[in-house]
Formats: C-alpha cells, structure tokens, sequence
C-alpha cells in the first residue's frame, strides 16, 4: 500500500473541493463578485504547485559537502 499522496492527485482534490465551494455560493444566491473571489482564491496555490515543479531542498549534508569541495585547491 502507497503511504505517499502524488502531486497530481492532491491537485485534483484542491481543484474539486473549490468548485464545489464556488457552486455552493452560486447556489446559494451569492454575488458573483464572492463567488470570483473564493475561486481565484481557491486556484492561486493550486497553480503555484504547478508552477514550483517537483524540486526538493538539499539536504543539510549536501550543502556542507557542496562548501567544502569549494573551499578545498
């Protein structure tokens, strides 16, 4: 069994849950101005994790190795 979530369907997830929130406030009579507002609320994050990309921090020994290969002749 996985443990992991992947990114694509953490996405997926994040894309849902706000489109039903959004067709929440529209069936419940809301401003379209609210309705706007929790939308580009809700997508802004889903597309800074498409945008950041997969990357991951160096880790702690792989920046000390990096520095000490530089300081060495």
């Amino acid at each position: 069994m996985s443990t992991g979530i992947s990114r694509s369907w953490l996405l997926g997830v994040w894309c849902a849950t706000v489109a039903v929130l959004v067709a929440a406030t529209v069936a419940l009579g809301a401003d379209t101005s609210t309705s706007v507002l929790l939308l580009v609320l809700g997508v802004t994050p889903a597309v800074i994790m498409m945008l950041v990309g997969g990357t991951t921090a160096p880790t702690v020994a792989e920046i000390l190795h990096a520095v000490e290969t530089k300081t060495r002749p």
